[in-house]
């Protein structure tokens, strides 16, 4: 494993006592950052803590992330845990299950939208102001290659994440020249508790669509957030970058 120097970083990571984040959390304590993992899920921050806390510095905070009140609780909690927040991963996210359009609940799609794409704006706008007063930061905001293309029997979740690509894009453009870089990931699926909550037929279209054949690893996610999390990334921002095993055609 290359080893990316964040050292002496802080690094907020939404979604981060499981899955996906769970991972990248575990790559950047490697490479030298204090992490916060932010989730609803109490049980699973403890145990994240007791298991990640061997690593390095590790704090925890249960956020309601689409309460305003309750992230900008989670980023006061952070401050005067850490000091500074210099990194933001924006990963919790939900899929909703599967159906047509027309036969998905509407309280389930807004719901899907809240928790990926309201809620990203609501971190970012709680988080963005402390790294322009320190002229720093990093966000990596985690989208996915339904963003690009729309899966069918998931048009909320791909709306969602086309949703989160706009944002990274205006808000890249917004802090372009104030230290603060703001990048997103496109993924293909990649084997977590989320596949839970969709069909086998939906899980088996997505393997369908990946030239590579298999699908995308926890720790190749974590490599590029971790990545474009450092001081390494310089000069991209409101960026787009593809991990779907050959999927994404732009």
């Amino acid at each position: 494993m290359n080893r990316i120097d964040l050292h002496d970083r802080v690094a907020v990571i939404t979604g981060g006592a499981q899955g996906l984040g769970y991972v990248t959390a575990t790559r950047m304590l490697d490479s030298g950052a204090a992490v916060a993992l932010w989730d609803i899920d109490s049980a699973r921050l403890e145990t994240a803590r007791a298991e990640l806390s061997a690593k390095g510095n590790v704090s925890v905070a249960q956020v309601e992330l689409t309460d305003e009140g309750a992230v900008e609780g989670a980023v006061q909690a952070t401050l005067q845990k850490h000091g500074q927040i210099d990194i933001l991963v924006n990963n919790a996210g939900i899929t909703g299950g599967n159906g047509t359009t027309w036969e998905l609940d509407p309280t389930i799609w807004r719901r899907v939208i809240e928790v990926n794409l309201i809620a990203p704006y609501l971190v970012c706008r709680a988080v963005v102001p402390h790294m322009i007063a320190r002229r720093y930061g990093r966000i990596v905001n985690i989208a996915s290659i339904a963003g690009k293309e729309g899966n069918p029997n998931a048009s909320h979740y791909s709306a969602s994440k086309a949703g989160v690509i706009a944002l990274t894009k205006s808000l890249g453009k917004e802090l372009a020249t104030r230290g603060v870089l703001v990048n997103c990931v496109t993924p293909a699926a990649a084997k977590t508790a989320m596949f839970d909550t969709m069909t086998q037929a939906h899980i088996d279209f997505m393997l369908s669509k990946i030239p590579m054949g298999r699908f995308l690893q926890a720790e190749e996610l974590a490599a590029m957030v971790t990545w474009l999390s450092s001081e390494d990334c310089a000069f991209s921002t409101g960026a787009v970058f593809d991990l779907s095993g050959g999927r994404g055609t732009y």
